[in-house]
């Protein structure tokens, strides 16, 4: 796939052809395109024209572009999965199941179980720590009170912030974002996240949430207190309080209703799109992003039962 592919037209024009689909995939999850049979590690294999598909001739076995990656056992074409994930990375906002589905041809239910599979392409699998200046700021997701009965909001308002779902976000300046669904805010569950993610000897900006108390053990702790201002030079929460709004834009105006359960796939999604809007030397195109994203199918399986949380590793 070439940089003239920029917009979604150009994309569907060209996943039209599905050996354009076979060859972008492999380009993508096998070293210079060369297939590896899943079965036995080996290259020596030939083409099935019919079947799109190669046999191996160590285990006469036969295999797909799809075997091994997200698209596994999925009856749908490659174009269709291609053009949802292209929509998917590239719509500041997100993208409804809806549009999806009247877009590429399937139905909301087949439309919506691809944008949660296509959601764990997007979780971030690096097991490298932040460095650098990073923000750190927890947020609340649920119904806004002004929107429910007077009694239930009443109710609401008497439980502060009972009844929402807590997130907590690091944003690495220049570099990406993380986030997790955490059950409360309590100091030794924030305080252990940072640690996890945050190298040792790192500035790390918080608010004054008195959480975050006892950071400065082990980073240059820098506090901004809200109650006073909101920036002090270079110390500030406002890029991760961007991506808060930006994630509650896509909640409130794309997906209207996201359970609890499914609101971490949803985190994924837009921390992907943030990390991977540019370089800290430039803008990252439309197709470029796609490709990044494209990279990360191969290994990750996601069956509708997990999803759906009917079996165990629903939570991945």
């Amino acid at each position: 796939m070439s940089e003239q592919n920029r917009t979604l037209t150009e994309a569907i024009r060209f996943f039209a052809d599905r050996q354009h689909c076979i060859d972008t995939v492999a380009a993508m999850r096998w070293i210079g395109g060369k297939p590896v049979c899943p079965n036995c590690g080996k290259m020596d294999h030939y083409w099935l024209a019919t079947q799109a598909r190669w046999k191996c001739k160590a285990c006469a076995k036969q295999f797909s572009v799809k075997v091994g990656t997200v698209f596994e056992d999925s009856p749908l074409s490659l174009d269709k999965w291609l053009i949802a994930l292209w929509m998917l990375v590239n719509c500041k906002n997100g993208i409804s199941s809806y549009e999806v589905a009247s877009t590429v041809g399937v139905t909301q239910k087949s439309a919506w179980f691809m944008l949660q599979r296509l959601r764990k392409v997007l979780q971030d699998s690096s097991n490298t720590k932040l460095d650098g200046t990073i923000e750190v700021d927890e947020s609340f997701i649920g119904g806004k009170s002004r929107n429910m009965h007077r009694k239930r909001s009443n109710k609401v308002m008497a439980r502060a912030n009972k009844g929402k779902t807590v997130v907590i976000g690091l944003l690495e300046r220049g570099g990406q974002v993380r986030t997790a669904v955490i059950p409360d805010r309590q100091k030794p569950l924030v305080q252990g996240i940072v640690r996890e993610n945050v190298e040792t000897g790192a500035e790390v900006i918080t608010d004054e949430f008195g959480g975050y108390l006892g950071l400065d053990t082990d980073y240059a702790h820098n506090v901004i207190n809200h109650a006073v201002q909101y920036v002090q030079g270079h110390v500030h929460t406002n890029g991760l309080e961007n991506f808060w709004s930006l994630v509650k834009r896509s909640l409130g105006g794309t997906y209207v209703s996201v359970a609890p359960f499914h609101l971490f796939r949803y985190l994924d999604e837009q921390a992907f799109r943030w990390t991977w809007r540019s370089t800290k030397k430039r803008k990252l195109s439309n197709m470029e992003r796609f490709a990044i994203a494209l990279s990360q199918i191969a290994g990750k399986r996601l069956t509708f039962a997990e999803v759906t949380g009917q079996v165990s590793g629903a939570g991945v």
